[in-house]
């Protein structure tokens, strides 16, 4: 059973930093896409950013420059470093897995965790 589990949310002042981290458990293959997606309260669901099984990154424009997606494969974890928060990156972030980034919205989805960022 996959199961993926989020944490590192919080409040934290615009132009602050935080770290989501996504630990993953029961995915059968180690080279699984992973990836991050956002959805604030009356807004569409958003892809933030990927990883494929070769370490290739993705990132939405909103948060190039600002965000990096990382992963360690010895602790099945997915990071999400974020920079220069803005009010607008308040949402609920959810970590994502599937055997293919092409359908990644289709994958795992954790529980998810708040991240708000005041102005």
């Amino acid at each position: 059973q996959v199961k993926l589990v989020e944490s590192g949310g919080g409040s934290v002042q615009a132009g602050g930093s935080l770290r989501l981290s996504c630990t993953a458990s029961g995915l059968t293959y180690r080279s699984n896409c992973m990836g991050w997606f956002r959805q604030a309260p009356g807004k569409e669901r958003e892809g933030v950013a990927t990883i494929d099984g070769d370490g290739v990154t993705t990132y939405a424009d909103s948060v190039k420059g600002r965000f990096t997606i990382s992963k360690d494969n010895a602790k099945n974890t997915l990071y999400l470093e974020m920079n220069s928060l803005k009010p607008e990156d308040t949402s609920i972030y959810y970590c994502v897995a599937s055997r293919y980034c092409i359908n990644l919205s289709l994958g795992f989805w954790g529980q998810g965790t708040q991240v708000t960022v005041s102005s």
